[in-house]
């Protein structure tokens, strides 16, 4: 009959990091303080939703009808010597087109704030180690948002999505829009 050999193991009562097991049975000899890996629970009266999550699932609606000002009238202007023809700079470049630049700016830095105090409201709500605001950076708040609801499911599961399902929801139409738009933009460049 196989038996287990001796050797630290995990200690089983969970009080410490490990415990001797000696062939036949646990002794008194332990190594180093419990580690705890895991997220702690947030109590059910905690909300995890902030006014931060909703407003950065909801930011991106301002951008959509903002891309829809900006609609460039391309002129062509035939470059010499050769004949080249070209689109004129200053068909693309309008006042609109530079709106449009500094507005996608103040919106891209809104919602890297945004995700910072929602991370920060999380903290103090008694999540640990929520996830990090600065993936914002990178893909705008979808991976952010995400991100958030993955630790949110493990410390609070059960509790609803919704800025998660409605950020997911604009962004896809975000998408959409913008597909057609380029479509759109291509169709009058080739015309």
């Amino acid at each position: 009959m196989p038996t287990t050999p001796p050797g630290w193991y995990p200690d089983p009562s969970g009080q410490h990091g490990t415990r001797w097991w000696d062939g036949g049975q646990w002794t008194q000899h332990v190594d180093g303080p419990t580690v705890q890996t895991g997220r702690p629970r947030v109590p059910d009266d905690v909300p995890t939703d902030t006014v931060f999550v909703w407003v950065l699932a909801l930011l991106p609606l301002i951008a959509l009808p903002i891309s829809l000002l900006y609609n460039p009238e391309f002129r062509y202007t035939t470059l010499e010597p050769g004949g080249v023809r070209t689109v004129d700079p200053s068909s693309i470049y309008t006042p609109q087109y530079f709106v449009l630049q500094v507005v996608s700016v103040l919106l891209y830095a809104a919602e890297v704030v945004l995700a910072f105090f929602d991370h920060r409201a999380l903290q103090r709500r008694g999540v640990v180690r929520p996830f990090s605001w600065g993936w914002t950076f990178l893909l705008a708040p979808i991976l952010y948002l995400i991100g958030r609801y993955v630790v949110v499911r493990k410390v609070a599961p059960g509790r609803p999505m919704w800025p998660l399902w409605i950020g997911i929801a604009v962004t896809v139409l975000g998408i959409v829009l913008g597909i057609a738009r380029v479509v759109t933009t291509f169709q009058q460049v080739f015309s």
